[in-house]
């Protein structure tokens, strides 16, 4: 299907599932992930208690709990300045889309992982999540929505957008 942009709530969107940018001790705390919390109900928390971690670069899924998403992928992103975070932030990317996959999501929706508490510049974000996004879609049919908060946030992966879609 492809890969299309909004600016919102991720929390509110009509997919199967959402991603949330998390922590590798899976404690739902502020952001996106205390959205999820808030609006999901404890049952996911309880989720991510019972899994208990998760390394940079991977993913995991819980339920949705009270969310309209049927799921809820955990994907841990790097923290800027530890080193390698393009390829930690390719690989949470895609194994994002794959968890996705292997439980039957036809749906998907990111926030700019890793630009919040963790300090990842945005237009690094938006560059990388899009790129691995587009590459990974060429062999499938997900619809992938990249829920972005603000203005700015926007601004910038639409601008990325339109570039590696130029290059194609």
């Amino acid at each position: 299907m492809g890969i299309r942009l909004v600016k919102g709530d991720i929390t509110e969107l009509e997919v199967d599932a959402i991603v949330n940018a998390a922590n590798s001790r899976l404690k739902l705390g502020g952001g996106v992930a205390g959205a999820i919390r808030r609006k999901g109900g404890p049952e996911i928390q309880r989720e991510c208690d019972r899994i208990g971690y998760c390394p940079v670069g991977k993913a995991v899924i819980t339920t949705g709990g009270r969310l309209k998403a049927k799921y809820v992928i955990h994907a841990v992103g790097p923290v800027y300045g530890e080193g390698e975070e393009e390829e930690k932030l390719r690989l949470a990317t895609l194994n994002s889309l794959k968890l996705a996959e292997e439980h039957g999501v036809k749906s998907l929706a990111f926030p700019a992982i890793s630009t919040g508490y963790f300090g990842m510049p945005k237009e690094l974000c938006a560059k990388v999540m899009l790129k691995a996004t587009l590459d990974y879609l060429k062999g499938s049919d997900l619809d992938v929505v990249f829920c972005l908060y603000d203005d700015e946030t926007y601004e910038v992966f639409e601008r990325v957008l339109r570039e590696l879609r130029g290059k194609a």
